[in-house]
């Protein structure tokens, strides 16, 4: 007699993997696209925290109002060189992204990426109150900068160590062993820890930057309150905080480039710096442009160090998107607003993550 088969083996192999697919996709519909749209949803109403939790009826559906009086206000107009330097930037990056796609350094994917963020920058950078204007949130729009500068310093700042460090410890030594274990040690570190840390690096009386700065005869600074040295306290510890993944990236990639690359190199002299420019970041450029862009997406959601370290200033300084989303939606109550501006964090990381899957999607 044959033997009876069960259900699951008369399943085909598209019908077994969405069963097996499903507790995950119930899961991240429930969790993860259903407060998404909530969130937008909330954005269209005139929200009021406390009164809605008392009276679910409070609310009142505004439409877009929300994002107008966050975005926008009366006697707006656009310059091409509203922010010179903003824009000469933004061009720059227009520049750069058609020399490095010409050259072959990066994909059309990355460079189509590259061009319309600086395109884009170079747009909304235009856009200012005219003489008789104003905007309607004076806030916003500087927290939205103060979050760009962060991740325009910190970026750079975790992308080249990483590179240095994973490029110097790339041997199969105990010593490198040791030094990569201690490198990566700080990222297991919790924000409150690493702030609580570096706020006593930093502090003017006993703090080891103080120290150093009166050993070499100069006076210390209270990098937590000048509004001159305040960005740099919080950029510094999350360069510090951040290089351990970064890191670990550069590594595995850097191992994954041939020796026989390096001898035919070193064939025609090419050694030492030059075979790093020419062997290796060639051959790294994936990586780079990876790890650049999932660094890109988690600075932008940046908040402990700034409410932690600076509470947000001084006078606003450090003032970040994502605190002054928590602030207005938990202080201020306004979570019609916050959500408002939550959705518009969200299209910045959004259009970062399809950079990175169209780098994911380039051949070798």
């Amino acid at each position: 007699m044959a033997s009876k088969r069960s259900p699951l083996s008369r399943l085909s192999q598209a019908q077994s993997a969405a069963l097996l697919l499903l507790p995950f996709l119930a899961t991240y519909a429930l969790f993860l696209v259903y407060p998404f749209f909530r969130g937008v949803w909330i954005s269209l109403h005139d929200w009021n925290l406390l009164e809605v939790a008392f009276n679910p009826d409070a609310k009142e559906f505004v439409g877009a109002r929300n994002y107008v009086r966050v975005m926008w206000g009366r006697g707006i107009e656009w310059s091409a060189w509203a922010r010179p330097g903003l824009q000469l930037f933004a061009l720059a990056g227009l520049v750069l992204a058609a020399i490095l796609h010409a050259t072959r350094r990066i994909g059309r994917g990355p460079a189509i990426g590259l061009a319309a963020a600086a395109l884009l920058l170079f747009v909304v950078a235009g856009i200012h109150a005219g003489e008789e204007g104003r905007w309607y949130d004076r806030r916003f729009w500087p927290t939205v900068g103060n979050t760009i500068l962060f991740v325009a310093l910190t970026v750079p700042g975790v992308t080249i160590s990483a590179l240095v460090l994973a490029a110097a410890m790339n041997r199969e030594t105990r010593a490198m062993s040791v030094l990569r274990t201690l490198f990566f040690l700080s990222q297991v570190l919790s924000v409150t820890v690493v702030t609580l840390i570096w706020q006593i690096m930093f502090s003017p009386r006993q703090g080891l930057v103080a120290n150093i700065t009166e050993l070499t005869g100069g006076s210390p600074v209270n990098w937590l309150t000048d509004e001159r040295f305040a960005m740099a306290a919080i950029v510094i510890p999350t360069i510090w905080w951040s290089l351990g993944i970064a890191m670990i990236l550069f590594l595995a990639g850097l191992q994954d480039i041939s020796r026989d690359l390096y001898e035919a190199g070193a064939l025609d002299h090419a050694t030492g710096a030059k075979a790093f420019w020419y062997i290796t970041l060639p051959n790294l450029k994936r990586t780079i442009t990876v790890v650049i862009v999932l660094q890109i997406i988690l600075h932008f959601q940046v908040f402990g160090q700034s409410h932690l370290m600076t509470q947000g200033g001084p006078n606003d300084e450090t003032q970040v998107l994502v605190r002054y989303i928590y602030q207005t939606a938990f202080r201020d109550s306004e979570l019609g607003r916050a959500s408002a501006m939550a959705v518009f964090l969200f299209l910045i990381i959004g259009a970062f993550s399809v950079v990175q899957f169209l780098v994911g999607r380039e051949k070798d």
